[in-house]
């Protein structure tokens, strides 16, 4: 083809639809234009190098961005460029913990407004289901929320309550009405209450003060849910393998529940966690290498849908503060910028090919939020691309993250896989702190439709 494209990426190897190849990539006004075997002719070509990749840009559904609020544990503007440096295009930021929560569309437009300003990705937002504004969902879904995400027990922060059996019921019964998908962190109250003990450095303690009973227990609540009010649900940062059972069993049934797992639920084992380490805490928690393991089995079987970080951060103070009690310790793992190269390390470790990863990380959370043209490299697809070095090593340091608190369940883990350039819509993301916003706010019009954007 002769005409010019505004930018050409050749690459020696590229994902397309599942295989590794050699194409030319024409991008026009941000979309993928053409994809040739042939050379072709661009105002700019990027000529990527013999040991990069050319991958679609992965996409984030589970994202802790915390401003407005709580912007010194993060904030768009160095969450977005963390995501970018690891790849990540798309974020989908979850309703808290910014102050205010994103409970009402008011909340929602201040939270856009803030991340307009910012964003060096595309950003979308899901909204919140307390019980203060249950039966009054519908006019944030109709404001471009993704669905709703609610807690079965407390979430941590005094502004977002955890919905009760009743109130969980509600919920699925209003989001039935017009469609909508209800996202939940399962675990039941009454278990942790049962199990909840003095805490202390020792990590198998807390462990067992979340057992997997909690996650079970719960995700049998949602899917009776799900099967009586015909409601659409996603179990969020599935930790226990024991739920699969039943989660296998309902989607036989033709239940309407999706399952997402984490890089640190799939990376991490509870026997490799010292005394007082507490930036591995989160909820539900890091459990043993045997659950690890039945973990991925679940991801190669297709019983758990996609991986997403579940980004969580906060300040140093508040993970380090109390001598290393899990108990006190403030619960997530700050992930955003390594998701991608966590899995792969392991991935390659299990012969599992980059194709199948990328499926996990990029093309099933698309999907999964109703985002046809992000998550792969196509004609007519967003031109969000990544040129990925799998062969290259290095060691993670915390102080080289771009996340705004240097903590990391991660630091000093060698790992694989390198994101040497990031592309949104056929622009080179500056990561720098002073580089001027490329992001998007996207929002949610159904699905299989494209997202608005701003």
């Amino acid at each position: 083809m002769s005409a010019p494209f505004n930018l050409v990426i050749r690459a020696a190897s590229a994902l397309i639809d599942g295989e590794i190849r050699s194409v030319d990539i024409g991008v026009i006004d941000g979309t993928i234009a053409a994809i040739s075997n042939d050379h072709l002719h661009g105002d700019t070509v990027v000529e990527l190098a013999d040991d990069e990749v050319l991958i679609p840009g992965l996409v984030d559904t589970h994202v802790h961005i915390n401003e407005p609020g709580r912007t010194e544990w993060e904030g768009f503007s160095s969450a977005t460029r963390a995501a970018a440096a690891g790849g990540v295009t798309t974020v989908i930021d979850m309703p808290l913990n910014s102050v205010p929560a994103t409970t009402t569309v008011d909340a929602l437009e201040f939270k856009r407004a803030v991340a307009a300003e910012k964003a060096m990705v595309d950003v979308g937002f899901w909204g919140g289901a307390v019980p203060e504004n249950l039966g009054t969902l519908r006019s944030m879904h109709d404001a471009g929320v993704f669905g709703f995400k609610a807690f079965l027990a407390p979430s941590g922060v005094e502004e977002f309550g955890h919905l009760d059996a009743a109130q969980l019921e509600s919920a699925l019964e209003e989001v039935a009405d017009f469609d909508g998908l209800l996202i939940v962190h399962a675990e039941d109250p009454g278990v942790l209450g049962a199990h909840q003990n003095e805490g202390g450095v020792n990590y198998p303690r807390f462990v067992e003060s979340r057992p997997d009973e909690a996650e079970t227990t719960a995700i049998d609540r949602v899917i009776a849910g799900v099967r009586s009010s015909g409601a659409r649900a996603h179990i969020l940062h599935l930790s226990s393998a024991a739920a699969l059972p039943a989660l296998r069993a309902a989607r036989a049934e033709g239940l309407a529940i999706t399952v997402e797992t984490c890089p640190h639920y799939l990376t991490l084992a509870a026997e490799d966690i010292p005394d007082g380490a507490t930036q591995f805490k989160c909820c539900p928690p890091i459990r043993d290498e045997a659950n690890r393991e039945a973990l991925w089995q679940a991801l190669l079987d297709g019983d758990i849908d996609f991986i997403v970080t579940d980004h969580s951060p906060s300040t140093a103070e508040l993970k380090f503060s109390h001598g290393g009690d899990f108990a006190l310790a403030w619960g997530g793992i700050a992930g955003l910028q390594l998701g991608l190269s966590a899995i792969w390390t392991e991935a390659m470790r299990r012969d599992i090919p980059l194709s199948r990863v990328l499926g996990w990380m990029s093309a099933g959370p698309a999907h999964f939020v109703g985002l046809p043209q992000k998550g792969r490299i196509a004609v007519g697809a967003d031109a969000d691309l990544v040129a990925f070095a799998p062969a290259e090593v290095f060691t993670v340091r915390v102080e080289d993250l771009l996340h705004k608190n240097p903590v990391s369940a991660y630091d000093g883990r060698e790992l694989a896989g390198v994101v040497r350039s990031t592309w949104l819509r056929g622009v080179a993301v500056d990561t720098a702190a002073d580089a001027e916003p490329t992001g998007h706010l996207l929002r949610y019009l159904g699905l299989g439709l494209d997202a608005d954007l701003d």
